[in-house]
């Protein structure tokens, strides 16, 4: 699926390209299922046009599980056959997730974690790794309390997950029909909208230790909520670092993405998944996540999953 021009989701096209070379550095994976995360329709629409080079027809997409069709000659860490999860960004917009092949660097790559299936695991890079990246940047250990903010969504919902396995008391905020899933993924669930920082601070009358924004337009709750010397930070919110936060924006890490899989596959990480689509209707899953408030992650099947 390519656009051969900024927009909406309509500019998709189911489009023939050659099968990308494969660099030195890279593996080229035959795609089983791609995740859609925000930043894909974002970077669709124009809207990091100033920071990234685009070369059209782009493809979009960088999550993505597959088997190693083939391997560069400078890639010890993967055998064609492999089954690997990547956050493929690579550092302009051409080549995507959302087709049959796709290259990716192995600086962007793991082995596939065992204990998840096809759609889970294309659903753990970049969401996961943004949930790990701006909780450890804040430094988040044994005895924190935490608010994540959106804690049912795509990224919240593993960050629920890896605040407890730092060691977290986690808080999180979602609409009352998520409360149970938040329960059982191990944090006390809050409703969002008004009166939200009143109903944090019942939970944890002294604030709390840090907060993870994974929705944004909540900085008032944020600083009504935090502890003295507590720390914040937010990966939708540039304007947090006015207010002494942190602005956090998940980069390709394959030994942390190595971590995240090892958690899955002990059982203390699992990926939700809320709807899945043919590669034929990646459209329709890119208008569902622009809608939010959704459930774990939307997924864009490419292959069978069998």
């Amino acid at each position: 699926m390519t656009y051969d021009h900024y927009g909406d989701p309509d500019v998709l096209e189911a489009t023939e390209l050659p099968r990308p070379k494969v660099g030195p550095d890279e593996v080229l994976i035959k795609v089983r299922a791609a995740s859609v995360n925000p930043v894909d329709w974002k970077v669709m629409a124009g809207g990091l046009d100033a920071v990234l080079e685009i070369e059209f027809p782009a493809i979009p997409g960088w999550d993505v599980a597959g088997v190693v069709e083939e391997a560069g000659f400078d890639t010890p860490e993967f055998s064609v056959g492999d089954e690997v999860i990547a956050y493929a960004r690579k550092d302009w917009v051409h080549g995507g997730t959302f087709a049959e092949y796709v290259s990716a660097p192995v600086r962007t790559a793991a082995r596939k974690p065992a204990a998840l299936d096809w759609d889970q695991a294309a659903g753990l890079p970049l969401a996961g790794l943004t949930a790990y990246q701006l909780l450890t940047r804040l430094g988040t250990g044994k005895g924190d309390t935490v608010l994540v903010h959106a804690a049912a969504g795509g990224v919240g919902a593993l960050a629920v997950q890896i605040a407890r396995v730092l060691g977290a008391r986690v808080i999180g905020t979602a609409s009352p029909a998520n409360h149970d899933f938040l329960r059982s993924l191990g944090a006390e669930p809050v409703e969002y909208g008004d009166g939200l920082a009143e109903r944090v601070r019942e939970l944890a009358p002294d604030g709390v230790d840090v907060v993870a924004d994974f929705v944004g337009g909540v900085l008032d709750v944020t600083r009504a909520v935090l502890a003295e010397n507590g720390r914040h930070g937010s990966v939708v919110d540039a304007t947090v670092a006015e207010a002494g936060g942190l602005y956090c924006w998940v980069r390709p890490d394959a030994a942390q993405l190595r971590l995240l899989a090892g958690l899955a596959d002990a059982g203390e990480l699992t990926v939700p998944v809320t709807r899945v689509f043919p590669l034929a209707e990646a459209a329709d899953a890119f208008r569902l996540n622009q809608q939010g408030h959704g459930r774990g992650k939307i997924v864009v099947r490419v292959a069978p999953t069998d």
